[in-house]
């Protein structure tokens, strides 16, 4: 078993990686920590990423390939790599040669106190004004939901315990929120400043839809990591308050049309409260069914692969 497993996602980032992964290796050579592997997770390129990798493979088999069949997204190649990596400690790095490779042994030493997941944190950030005030906006609202005290819960750079990664199942974009899954499992986790390098090569690969997707998948997180295992905790209160505002609305017109007299047939907040009660019921249902689910649920992978090479 390898004692360290550096996993790269690279999405389209040829003109990185052959400045990079020589820098990896050089500082990984300084760590003395044998046996280690470099695993780049090729999600899908359209140019020479898998072959410059390919290359490095041919001279050195501790760095190791990946491809994916297409382009999955960054979560789908942390996840491949989680599941092929064979190490006590596993270091999440972006390809884009941002992360400096010299950081490394700070986060072994991290974890070395303790803990089991080291988060890294950006805090002098040399990427675009945008990028990085999106960033702080990102994470200030992913400290206020989920109850985080993290400044950079999105940073690609990490460092893991096994126990952890294996608790892991990545899809989406829920890659931005780990933090967040692994405290809710109950792992302790820690933060540290790192160095951050001004890209040199290539773009970024990140469009405007990761804001709507990674809103979507914050609501996801907010979910499983309050109820994955008590789902009708959620939809049936839901379900409740709704069908109780339906009851006592019904109560009401009962009131008027025994009581008072009056018509109720034809107005409008007879329906309302019909169809609060219905819906109510509804969603209970919702959460019964989601609690059915959760009791039978079987892992299952969502991503294909079109090649590994690994010699070991």
């Amino acid at each position: 078993m390898n004692k360290l497993s550096v996993i790269i996602p690279a999405y389209n980032e040829s003109a990185s990686l052959p400045s990079f992964l020589p820098e990896v290796i050089e500082y990984l050579t300084k760590l003395n920590l044998n046996p280690w592997e470099v695993i780049v997770v090729d999600d899908g390129s359209s140019d020479e990423t898998g072959q410059i990798v390919s290359d490095f493979h041919h001279k050195d088999t501790r760095i190791k390939l990946i491809s994916l069949l297409r382009n999955e997204g960054k979560a789908m190649a942390l996840q491949a790599g989680f599941d092929y990596a064979d190490a006590d400690i596993i270091i999440t790095m972006d390809a884009d040669g941002q992360d400096n490779p010299k950081e490394l042994s700070r986060f072994i030493s991290r974890l070395g106190e303790g803990f089991d997941m080291v988060n890294g944190w950006k805090k002098n950030r040399k990427d675009s004004f945008i990028k990085n005030n999106t960033s702080k906006f990102y994470n200030y609202f992913t400290n206020l939901l989920l109850r985080e005290k993290l400044h950079d819960s999105n940073c690609g750079f990490k460092a893991y315990r096994k126990k952890v990664v294996r608790s892991l199942d990545l899809y989406g974009e829920l890659h931005r929120y780990i933090p967040a899954l692994v405290e809710a499992s109950g792992f302790s986790l820690s933060e540290i400043e790192i160095d951050h390098r001004k890209r040199k090569f290539g773009k970024t690969k990140y469009g405007g839809d990761r804001f709507i997707k990674g809103a979507l998948d914050l609501l996801t997180v907010l979910f499983i990591t309050r109820f994955k295992n008590r789902p009708l905790h959620a939809f049936g209160s839901l379900g409740i308050i709704v069908s109780s505002v339906g009851i006592a609305i019904s109560f009401y017109l009962s009131w008027l049309s025994l009581v008072d007299g009056q018509k109720i047939g034809d107005r409008p907040l007879l329906l309302l409260a019909v169809l609060l009660i219905v819906v109510g019921i509804q969603i209970v249902m919702t959460g019964l069914l989601g609690e059915l689910i959760t009791s039978i649920k079987k892992e299952s992978k969502r991503y294909q692969i079109k090649e590994v090479t690994d010699d070991v």
